[in-house]
């Protein structure tokens, strides 16, 4: 039989995920899954430099399809930071659902969570670039160095946030997750509680006029 040529990288992916779903593990080679699939084995690198990059580019392309689907919502425009993130949550879980046999078996392969965390690198990396971009409200600190550390808190904040709603979702055991969508709505609206500026800058302002009532008394 004569070998696929126009194999894409979507193609790949199918495989792919169809291969360990069935097996239940990754395939043992990269020519041996080639050879199950009926392509040469060059077409894989032409795209990926090995199972694990794979894996990783996955979990970008769950991220990739959310932010399109968003995208194409004219009332997801007009949101504030808040509810573009809650939007986000919904339809990445939405995503995550659809392909939760997948997802199972990749986080929860390795006992190892730093193995579960190298498979995430991709979506961390454009998930804290689309946080960035929300442009969230929080104090001016004033000194960049300050702005800097701060940025990077919020980022890696987020970032923490979301880790922890995947692992509440891959341990939900409600009808359609329902649990997952409370937990989102509720961890969402306490993060934006934490870094409200309003209130913090109502604080800064009190400490401020104390010390100078302070001072004055002196």
């Amino acid at each position: 039989m004569a070998k696929k040529k126009n194999i894409k990288q979507d193609d790949l992916i199918t495989y792919y995920m169809d291969y360990v779903l069935t097996h239940n593990h990754k395939p043992n080679s990269v020519y041996a899954f080639a050879k199950d699939n009926n392509f040469e084995e060059q077409k894989f690198y032409e795209f990926f430099s090995s199972f694990e990059t794979l894996e990783q580019s996955i979990f970008k392309i769950f991220f990739d399809h959310t932010v399109a689907i968003l995208e194409k919502s004219e009332d997801y425009h007009s949101f504030d930071a808040r509810n573009k993130l809650l939007s986000f949550y919904y339809t990445f879980f939405e995503i995550l659902t659809a392909n939760r046999s997948y997802v199972v078996n990749a986080l929860n392969r390795d006992k190892n969570h730093l193995k579960s965390l190298k498979t995430l690198a991709h979506l961390k990396k454009s998930f804290t670039i689309y946080i960035d971009h929300l442009d969230i409200k929080t104090i001016d600190l004033k000194e960049e160095k300050f702005e800097k550390i701060k940025n990077k808190a919020v980022k890696e904040s987020a970032w923490f946030q979301l880790l922890v709603t995947i692992k509440f979702w891959l341990d939900d055991t409600s009808l359609s997750f329902e649990k997952t969508d409370l937990f989102i709505e509720k961890s969402v609206q306490a993060s934006f509680d934490l870094i409200d500026t309003t209130p913090l800058k109502s604080l800064i302002d009190f400490g401020k006029f104390l010390y100078k009532e302070k001072m004055h008394s002196n």
